[in-house]
């Protein structure tokens, strides 16, 4: 018999995570899961690509629920709330979440819950972290339906929240061990969560270097950093810049290049940083592209600097494709780069010791070769697609069996 389930993304805009989940419905096993999306906003990529028009393609049924602006009184009382407990972060952000719940989360809840309801489902899939899918917690409240998490990125929790996650959810699924770590010293029952990671398709046909580069007229004597992701803070592409600066003061001979795949509220602070360490010159943005994997193979070294990640698959890419990786020391990717062994790695924030190793990438072709040559081995080796997509419809299957018994 099929499973019918119902997948519910709260997102806003299209990324990593977004990749993850249509990697897994192309290949889900349709003999045994019947699954319609529910969204609330139709997010785009480029070449006028929404997440609709991708669903369609596919074959997967996708509804979505309209979201209104925020009304008056609630932002009112939000900026009251502000003032009044400025000195009291936690509980401004509890009296927030409060009225936050009032005006677009039970609403929502109820909506969600109708559809479970209406279309008789065994099960709601969620697709991000708790924080962002609140509603789903309180829309299967007495209902004899399944709640699967699949927490993407390392999670924000407070004990309320907790609480809602140990009453309710059948399974947490963590991206990487470090996000399952985080979970269970959050206070979430470690019986709920389970580790499926990240993964690529590692039998797909692969970009040659030598083409790509000179397709985008990268001349064969300038080493290219690179970077791919939405310019957003938690990115923490200023840090790259930063670290630039540095490189270019302390090897003014080097001819390079950093190419920044992306778009987003960022950029303009960044065309102004490149400004400030007198970078501007060796800086391209690109905009948002839809062939990563291109610019991944043109690259000399990639770099992500992020605040927090889940597991990212921009890395399992760039080390599929044989590029060197320069990752900060935060859950995900500190799972994926061994230092010195499948890439580099340095303290968030850390500028100085960035721009030692992009100095060092720069300098040591051998250093260069050995990391790509054990990286792609390990990609190859435990991050495959078909992992992925057997340890997510194991845990569904599980998860809707048990609840149909309770």
């Amino acid at each position: 018999m099929r499973r019918k389930i119902l997948l519910l993304d709260t997102g806003r805009e299209w990324g990593g995570g977004t990749n993850s989940m249509l990697e897994l419905l192309k290949r889900i096993d349709r003999q045994k899961f019947d699954i319609t999306c529910c969204f609330y906003n139709n997010y785009s990529r480029g070449n006028s690509e929404t997440i609709e028009s991708i669903l369609n393609s596919i074959g997967i049924p996708v509804v979505f629920i309209a979201q209104r602006r925020q009304p008056k009184w609630a932002k009112i009382t939000k900026e009251l709330l502000r003032t009044l407990f400025i000195f009291n972060r936690s509980l401004k952000k509890q009296m927030i979440d409060q009225v936050d719940e009032k005006w677009r989360v039970l609403p929502n809840a109820q909506q969600i819950s109708s559809i479970l309801q209406t279309g008789q489902y065994d099960a709601l899939y969620m697709n991000n972290q708790p924080s962002t899918n609140v509603e789903g917690y309180h829309a299967v409240q007495g209902m004899p339906v399944a709640l699967i998490q699949h927490c993407r990125i390392e999670p924000q929790m407070n004990s309320a929240l907790v609480e809602m996650v140990n009453e309710r959810v059948d399974a947490v699924i963590a991206v990487s061990h470090g996000v399952n770590l985080t979970l269970r010293q959050s206070g979430v029952d470690a019986q709920r969560c389970f580790t499926v990671s990240n993964a690529i398709d590692i039998h797909q046909v692969l970009p040659h270097r030598e083409e790509v580069r000179e397709r985008f007229a990268y001349s064969p004597d300038t080493f290219i950093f690179g970077s791919i992701g939405s310019l957003i803070t938690r990115k923490a592409n200023h840090h790259i810049f930063q670290a630039l600066g540095q490189f270019k003061r302390m090897h003014p001979e080097a001819k390079w290049k950093m190419v920044v795949v992306g778009s987003g509220p960022e950029h303009e602070n960044l065309v102004q940083l490149a400004r400030k360490e007198n970078i501007e010159t060796n800086v391209v943005f690109t905009g948002f592209q839809n062939n990563p994997l291109d610019y991944l193979a043109a690259f000399d070294a990639f770099i992500l600097a992020s605040r927090s990640e889940g597991l990212p698959r921009v890395v399992l890419e760039a080390m599929l494709v044989k590029t060197a990786v320069i990752g900060s020391n935060v859950v995900g990717t500190s799972e994926l780069i061994n230092h010195n062994e499948t890439g580099l790695i340095f303290e968030y924030g850390d500028v100085n010791q960035l721009s030692v190793h992009l100095a060092a990438l720069w300098q040591d072709a051998s250093l260069r070769q050995r990391l790509i040559n054990t990286a792609e081995s390990r990609v190859r080796e435990c991050y495959a697609i078909e992992n992925y997509v057997a340890g997510v419809e194991m845990i569904l299957e599980k998860s809707i069996e048990r609840r149909s018994h309770v």
